[in-house]
This record gives C-alpha cells, sequence and structure tokens, in this order.
C-alpha cells in the first residue's frame, strides 16, 4: 500500500515579500502547478491515499483557481483516497464550495476519528483537529489497536510550549507506546523526521515549495509504502519543488574592493551551485577595513540576471585602524580624530560615519 504524506501547501500564498508582482503571481500559479505534479506522480504510481496533514491554503479568502485546483484533483482520481485535516491556516470556504463531499475525501474534527485505509482493516488512519478546548485531554483520549498499522495525523509544532503563530503544540510524550507506527505531522516546513518510541516514527513532510529564504532547501513529500502482510514499512522523501531557495552567508573579511568581494562571492556560489531557476540571498560578513571600496549595488547587478531572483544583504561590519589616522596631518586624519573623539556616537556608528566622510572627500557618493 502507498501513501502519500505531505503537508503545509500553503495555496494561494501571496509570495509578495520579495518578489514583483508579476514573479509574485508567477510564483502563486507553481505552488499550484507543483500540486498538479504531485497528484500526477499518486496516479502515475498507483498511490493509494494522500494525507493532507494541514495548511493546505494559505488564507480565509481562496481563490477560485486554487479552490478549484484541489477540488479537480480529488474528483480526478476516485481511486485514491484523501485524508484532510485542518491547520492553524485553513478556514471553512473550500469545503463550503463543494456541492457534496466527494466519497474520497475524509475529514477529521475536534475529537479522535478513525478510517479504514485498506479495505480490510489493516492499516488505520486517525487524526484530529488540535484547539485549545481539546488540548488538556485529547491524548487521553486517542484509543488504537496495536494489532494494526496505526498512522496518526495531527498539525502543530512539537515543542513544549505553545507556537507563536497560533499553531497547538504537538506532545510527542503524550504519544509514546500508544501504538502509532508513523505521526504524519503538519506545521513545520522543513522535512524532519526523528524516532517517537520503540514501534514508531514521527515525520514533519515539510512544504511542497519554498516561499522564502526562511524555507531554503529541497523540498517535497513524503512516499510511505506499506508491506501490510509483512507488516514493514519503508519511507521515502520525494523532491518537487519547482524552485529551490538559497541563503548563502559570504566572508568578506579584510577585502578591500568590489572585485575582491565579488570573487568571495563567486566562490560561495560555485560551493553551492545554484540553477539559474534559482531564488538566492547573499548575505555579506565578516569585517572589513574602512577604507574598503565596497559597491554592493553594482554586485548585485552583476549577479541578479543569473537567477530568478536574487537578493543582497550586507551585514558586514566596518573596522577602523585607529592608530594608522593619529598622527595623520591630512584632512582625512583630522576628520577621523574628531569622529573618534565623539563620546556620544557607538563605535559602530563611528566607523559608519567615518566610511561614510572617507568617501564624500574622496569624491564619492556615500552608499
Amino acid at each position: 500500500m502507498k501513501i502519500i504524506h505531505c503537508a503545509d501547501l500553503h495555496l494561494d500564498s501571496r509570495m509578495s515579500t520579495h518578489l514583483t508582482r508579476e514573479k509574485a503571481r508567477e510564483r502563486q500559479a507553481e505552488l499550484l502547478h507543483t500540486f498538479e505534479k504531485m497528484m500526477d506522480y499518486a496516479a502515475e504510481n498507483k498511490v493509494d491515499a494522500v494525507l493532507i496533514a494541514g495548511d493546505l491554503y494559505d488564507t480565509k479568502k481562496i481563490s477560485a483557481a486554487a479552490r478549484n485546483t484541489v477540488r479537480e484533483a480529488i474528483l480526478r482520481n476516485p481511486g485514491i483516497t484523501f485524508y484532510y485535516l485542518k491547520g492553524n491556516h485553513d478556514a471553512e470556504s473550500f469545503l463550503d464550495a463543494l456541492e457534496e463531499l466527494p466519497p474520497n475525501l475524509k475529514l477529521f474534527d475536534k475529537s479522535w476519528r478513525s478510517y479504514p485505509a485498506d479495505g480490510e482493516g489493516r492499516v488505520v488512519i486517525t487524526g484530529v483537529e488540535l484547539c485549545r478546548e481539546n488540548a488538556a485531554y485529547i491524548y487521553d483520549q486517542l484509543a488504537l489497536d496495536k494489532d494494526r498499522f496505526n498512522i496518526v495525523m495531527l498539525h502543530g509544532q512539537e515543542a513544549e510550549r505553545r507556537s507563536g503563530d497560533g499553531a497547538e503544540v504537538v506532545g510527542l510524550r503524550n504519544l509514546r507506546n500508544k501504538g502509532i507506527d508513523y505521526l504524519a505531522l503538519g506545521h513545520v516546513h522543513s522535512y524532519r523526521c526523528g524516532e517517537l518510541d520503540a514501534r514508531g516514527k514521527y515525520c514533519y513532510s515539510g512544504c511542497l515549495e519554498g516561499r522564502g529564504f526562511d524555507e531554503c532547501g529541497e523540498h517535497g513529500f513524503v512516499l510511505l509504502d506499506i508491506d501490510v502482510e509483512k507488516r514493514s514499512w519503508r519511507q521515502e522523501f520525494i523532491p518537487m519543488a519547482r524552485r529551490r531557495i538559497y541563503a548563502l552567508d559570504v566572508d568578506i573579511t579584510d577585502c578591500m574592493t568590489t572585485a575582491d568581494i565579488g570573487e568571495r562571492i563567486r566562490a560561495a556560489l560555485a560551493r553551492e551551485e545554484p540553477s539559474p531557476e534559482s531564488l538566492v540571498k547573499l548575505v555579506l560578513k565578516g569585517s572589513v577595513d574602512v577604507e574598503c571600496e565596497k559597491n554592493t549595488e553594482l554586485l548585485g547587478k552583476q549577479l541578479e540576471d543569473q537567477y530568478y531572483f536574487l537578493k543582497l544583504e550586507d551585514q558586514s561590519r566596518l573596522k577602523v585602524d585607529y592608530g594608522a589616522f593619529a598622527l595623520d596631518e591630512s584632512l582625512k586624519g583630522e576628520f577621523i580624530r574628531t569622529v573618534m573623539a565623539a563620546s556620544y556616537l557607538r563605535e559602530e556608528e563611528k566607523a559608519e560615519v567615518i566610511r561614510c566622510g572617507i568617501q564624500a572627500l574622496a569624491g564619492e557618493e556615500p552608499e
């Protein structure tokens, strides 16, 4: 028996934090297309069930395109059973738009609900929507037949305290020794898997597509392949994202020119080899001399056409060799000594003022 575990699709996400309006719309369409690709994979590989462990949508107001894409996927694949557990971003509007519930769509609510998944009840899928009202008692009410292969679905943050974004906490310690074979989780946007107890594992499938620079790396879904007769199983992460997101730190310590910094950037990119289809953020780190000639606008222009989207962020620090200017009788030396004596400025502020002043004295426009 083959089962797909996915979560956090966030269809209809605006995608507008960094992108232009045109590319944001393109990325929205790509999210829908990646969902369709996953369903094509399911059909081609004779998948029996798709578990959607929360946050199918990103907003309470769902577009017709996003609503119809999911609806058609369910109706077009009557041989696949969909198990949909709402997350903290989901709303009822998707279900309200259905004239009637398709027979191959199974839902969960605020109490535990179980479904036999293989026709004979040897594989059982159980889930509940966590909320503040049921948090105190819900784990005590979970009763599983330990002779079955038990999959449990939940959406929330595996943590000891409440999440800051409205998601509930998944208490792993409260789920141990309950007879769970596979705990299918949603809410964490990167693939993560670990031991639940001697019998079972827990797994976050991650999101299908990374949406921002806090969602780097490969994204896709998990494929479970269960041998019902032998009561054995294996899982495999299937990459599916249209684009990959990279956030790379570039140490520019001791660079003195824009060309020097460009070489460091190219070396960092060569190590990771992002494709032209990627979204890339480069973060300049380290410390450079206050007289370093650094033109980040030029560096960005040199690289922006190489990738789908590129962002260059300068987090480097300035260092000033104050001793080198202590006896300098030039206007530059006098300026630096004056700034150094300004007790109302912090050290990092002094360095920034000195950098801008040196650029102005050289006839350049300070960045």
